[in-house]
C-alpha cells in the first residue's frame, strides 16, 4: 500500500499567497451557464475546415458538466479545455505549421447514459482521443475505450483508471483520489504530533453520493486508514441537500474531530456554514474538487482553516506554466485570477493530451495518427514539466497514474495559502 512521504513538515504559520480578488462566483458562472443552454445545438471546434498545411484537423471528443450537480466546478474546467484548444490553434497548432485540433464537445449534465451516447457519437464522427469528466461515466466507458483504442483523460482521478491492466487507454492527469487521501491522512497525523495533540483515532469522510465520492474509500483508502490505526466513517452527502445538520450531529455524537471531503465545492460550502452555525470545532480537509476559490467564495469565513489537496497551482503562485493561459485570457478581456485554479486544471489537462498528440505526429511517417499512436506517445512521458503547475508527469506502459504528488494548502484570511512543499505517495 502506498505511503506518503512528507517532504515538508506542517507549519503553524505560512506566508499568504498573493492573488487578485476574484469576481463573485455567481458572476463568473453566469456566462458558462448561458452557453450551456446552447450546448445541445453546438459543438466546439473548427468544423470541417482544413488547416493551413492541407491536412485535416485532428478530432478530440469532450463531455462537460455545465448544468449538472458538479457544474459548480465543471464550468471553469471546461473553459480551460476550450481555451487551450483555441490558444493552440491560434499559435501554430500541434505541429507549429497549422495542424489544428477540432474539439467535439457538449454538456452531458453528469448523466452516465448521456456520456455514453456522446462518446459513441463523437467517436463515430472521427474523434481519436477523448476528454471526459466524471468517475461514474469514465469507469462505465473504460471497456469501450479500450476496445476502440481511444486515449481518454478525464477529470476523474479514480485510482483504478491509472492501471493499464484494468484500463489500458485511460490516463490520470492528476494525483489519484486514493493517493490524495493517503497524503491527507499522513498530514493530519503529523500535524497532531507536531502540535502535541492526541493523534486522531477516527476520521469521517463526507462524500458525494456517486462512484466519484466512494472512490478514495473503496480503492485503498479504508485499508490505508486501518493500517494507520484509524477508524473510517463514510458519510454520504445526498445530492441537492441544503442542510447537513443530521450528518454533522452524527459526527459530533461519534466524537469525531477530523473530516475529509470528497465532493465538489458547493455542497461542501453548505456543510462548512452549517458547522459554523452549530458551533462545532472540527478539522476539515478537502480532496482536490473542493480545494479551489469556488469554496472560499461560497463558504466565506466558514472556510477558514480548511486544508486542501492542491494538484494544480492556483493563480498567484508565480509559476511560469500559467503564463500562456494568463496571456490568452487577457486577450479575451478576462484574467487568470478571475478564472482561477480550475481553468488552469482544464488548460493543462488538455495540454497533456495535446503533447501526446504532438509527439505522435512527430513520429508519424505519413502525417496521420490514431488512438494507439497517441497512447504510445503518452507512455513516453518521463518527468514531463508543466512549468510548476503540477508535479512532473510520467506515464509508462505499466503505470498511467501520471502524478504522485500534491501540496497541502490552508484557507487563511479567505485565500488558499501553501502549507507544504511537494508531498508524494509511492507504491
Amino acid at each position: 500500500m502506498p505511503t506518503a512521504r512528507l517532504e515538508s513538515p506542517p507549519r503553524t504559520h505560512a506566508p499568504t499567497a498573493t492573488a487578485s480578488a476574484p469576481r463573485s462566483f455567481a458572476t463568473r458562472l453566469a456566462a458558462p451557464l448561458a452557453l450551456a443552454a446552447l450546448a445541445p445545438l453546438l459543438a466546439c471546434g473548427g468544423g470541417d475546415a482544413e488547416d493551413e498545411s492541407g491536412s485535416g484537423a485532428i478530432k478530440v471528443g469532450a463531455i462537460f458538466d455545465l448544468t449538472g450537480p458538479t457544474s459548480d466546478v465543471g464550468t471553469f474546467y471546461a473553459d480551460g479545455i476550450r481555451g487551450y484548444v483555441e490558444w493552440l490553434n491560434q499559435n501554430g497548432g500541434l505541429d507549429g505549421q497549422g495542424r489544428q485540433i477540432e474539439l467535439l464537445a457538449q454538456d452531458y449534465g453528469y448523466k452516465v447514459d448521456q456520456a455514453e451516447q456522446l462518446y459513441s457519437q463523437f467517436v463515430g464522427e472521427g474523434a481519436v482521443a477523448f476528454m471526459g469528466w466524471g468517475t461514474g461515466d469514465t469507469e462505465a466507458l473504460r471497456g469501450r475505450i479500450a476496445e476502440d483504442e481511444i486515449p481518454f483523460m478525464s477529470a476523474s482521478y479514480s485510482h483504478v483508471l491509472g492501471n493499464p491492466e484494468e484500463a489500458p487507454f485511460n490516463f490520470l492527469s492528476g494525483t489519484s483520489y486514493t493517493h490524495q487521501f493517503q497524503i491527507v491522512l499522513d498530514w493530519m497525523l503529523a500535524a497532531a504530533q507536531e502540535a502535541g495533540e492526541p493523534a486522531p483515532t477516527r476520521i469521517a469522510v463526507m462524500h458525494n453520493a456517486s462512484p466519484f465520492g466512494l472512490s478514495p474509500i473503496e480503492q485503498g483508502g479504508r485499508d490505508y486508514a486501518t493500517s494507520l490505526g484509524l477508524q473510517l466513517d463514510a458519510i454520504e452527502m445526498p445530492r441537492g441537500a441544503t442542510d447537513f445538520t443530521a450528518e454533522l450531529t452524527r459526527i459530533k455524537n461519534a466524537g469525531i474531530r477530523h473530516v475529509v471531503f470528497q465532493n465538489t465545492s458547493g455542497p461542501v460550502a453548505v456543510v462548512l456554514r452549517g458547522a459554523q452555525s452549530l458551533g462545532l470545532d472540527l478539522d476539515f480537509a478537502c480532496l482536490n474538487w473542493c480545494s479551489n476559490a469556488v469554496l472560499t467564495e461560497l463558504a466565506g469565513d466558514a472556510a477558514e482553516g480548511v486544508l486542501g489537496s492542491i494538484l494544480y497551482a492556483p493563480p498567484g503562485e508565480g509559476v511560469t506554466g500559467l503564463d500562456d493561459a494568463a496571456a490568452f485570457l487577457e486577450s479575451q478581456g478576462s484574467s487568470i485570477e478571475e478564472k482561477g485554479l480550475l481553468f488552469g486544471q482544464g488548460w493543462w489537462t488538455m495540454g497533456l493530451l495535446a503533447e501526446g498528440m504532438r509527439r505522435a505526429l512527430a513520429a508519424s511517417t505519413d502525417n496521420s495518427i490514431d488512438g494507439d499512436d497517441i497512447r504510445r506517445a503518452l507512455e513516453t512521458f518521463d518527468d514531463f514539466e508543466t512549468g510548476g503547475v503540477t508535479a512532473p508527469v510520467s506515464f509508462s506502459p505499466t503505470d498511467h497514474r501520471g502524478m504522485k504528488g500534491m501540496r497541502i494548502f490552508e484557507v487563511q484570511e479567505g485565500r488558499w495559502t501553501p502549507r507544504s512543499g511537494l508531498l508524494t505517495a509511492t507504491d
